[in-house]
């Protein structure tokens, strides 16, 4: 049989497979109250983000009971990423990619904890913990005082230090000049 007669086997088989009507019995279905958990999307004008608020102080509480095993104190030498420091470091020859160095966005910050932390258990922070976790990390990168409060209105309007350094897509340029 040649080569040719193979593939073309192999597409029949393979184009027909859909028709045959059978799940291929993976993964369980979701509810809409999980999807709901994840069903968020914050854009860098701040489009998206809920109602609520936190400060750096509530934040430092909330990470040490879920983050500090991970990521260490301060954000500094835990077993899984950084999240502070790098000022200054990513035109050097050894870039310190954190999120105080290196994200454009501080919504992207509260998008990217609110979806994907507690790594155990993801999306169980309320609005009010991921604001104050949000305020913890920038507090931790310099960028804002423990006393600020992150909300709707706050967040979008912190400038990250990495900010322009990004080269922007024509169709998103209208998102960073909101």
């Amino acid at each position: 049989m040649s080569m040719f007669s193979r593939l073309l086997g192999l597409f029949s088989l393979c184009v027909s497979l859909p028709v045959m009507g059978e799940a291929p019995g993976l993964g369980q279905p979701v509810s809409a109250e999980e999807i709901a958990v994840v069903d968020l999307v914050v854009l860098p004008n701040g489009e998206g983000l809920p109602a609520g608020s936190g400060s750096a102080v509530e934040g430092q509480v909330l990470y040490d009971r879920h983050c500090l095993a991970c990521h260490g104190e301060g954000g500094l030498n835990g077993v899984n990423d950084r999240l502070a420091g790098g000022h200054g470091s990513l035109s050097t020859e050894a870039p310190v990619k954190t999120l105080g160095s290196y994200w454009p966005f501080a919504t992207t910050v509260f998008d990217y904890i609110r979806r994907a932390m507690p790594y155990t258990q993801p999306g169980e922070l309320t609005a009010d913990e991921v604001y104050a976790l949000t305020a913890y990390m920038l507090y931790i990168n310099d960028i804002v005082d423990e006393q600020t409060v992150m909300d709707a209105s706050t967040l979008p309007g912190i400038k990250m230090p990495n900010a322009d350094n990004f080269v922007w897509a024509q169709s998103l340029q209208h998102l960073q000049q909101e």
